[in-house]
């Protein structure tokens, strides 16, 4: 029998080691996919994290490249200078780009690095812990807010998209989710736009993915999926919050 579904080859035949009901998976197959479909496996460079995406090199049948903690886009900004013929994107988590990593974030869109990047938001450090982070929601509880999120001990959740669209340098910015299979749809035209607004030399191009971790919020995946569309889409509402490319193409 015909397979009508099969996998990239821009992923590699490496199981996934994510949680059951992690998003993380879906996320690399779509970026994966994308790469593929516009043709360019051989011209792409992929740099990782440090956190639940930190193997992702493993898994991108592509050149890819492991940073320091949070240093991704720095890193980034020097491959695409000396290779500016290449789509380089970077594969982050919250932890990792919202809170070690936000200097070399905020400054790449400041600069408008002609990167981009894929911003993975499941509101905690997921592979160390589960603790809080930058985005955690407020009231939510974590491994280091077990009574939940407060203004006064911890601040607000940190909204990225929206502070980036604010920059010059930034050309696009998105917020996505995949929750359901439209919204996995609406994903996947998102980094495709991403990608283009860099090969077009346009500037900083980001999408932020709202992500589960069944695990670390002690949900099942079933569950880790409605928190996201019900608890975090309110906080983080989805939708192309800055592009500056012509709709028509």
């Amino acid at each position: 029998m015909a397979k009508g579904y099969t996998r990239p080859q821009t992923l590699t035949d490496k199981p996934w080691h994510f949680c059951p009901g992690c998003n993380h998976g879906i996320i690399h197959r779509l970026c994966a996919e994308v790469v593929q479909e516009m043709g360019l496996q051989k011209k792409t460079i992929g740099v990782g994290s440090v956190g639940c995406g930190v193997f992702s090199y493993e898994y991108f049948n592509i050149d890819g490249i492991g940073p320091s903690h949070g240093r991704a886009p720095a890193v980034a900004t020097g491959v695409k200078r000396v290779h500016p013929d290449r789509l380089v994107f970077t594969y982050q988590g919250d932890g990792d780009l919202a809170a070690i990593g936000t200097t070399e974030m905020v400054h790449s869109a400041v600069r408008g690095e002609n990167i981009t990047v894929i911003f993975v938001n499941n509101t905690l450090y997921g592979m160390t812990g589960g603790q809080m982070a930058p985005t955690t929601l407020m009231g939510q509880k974590t491994t280091t807010t077990p009574l939940g999120r407060t203004r006064e001990q911890a601040g607000y959740p940190f909204k990225v998209a929206e502070m980036l669209a604010t920059l010059d340098g930034s050309a696009y910015i998105a917020r996505t989710a995949v929750f359901s299979p439209a919204q996995v749809t609406r994903t996947k035209k998102a980094i495709r736009r991403a990608f283009e607004t860099q090969l077009d030399g346009l500037g900083f191009s980001m999408v932020e993915v709202l992500s589960a971790c069944p695990t670390n919020w002690g949900l099942s995946p079933l569950a880790a999926l409605k928190f996201v569309e019900e608890k975090m889409v309110p906080v983080y509402p989805l939708g192309e919050l800055k592009s500056t490319r012509n709709p028509a193409k």
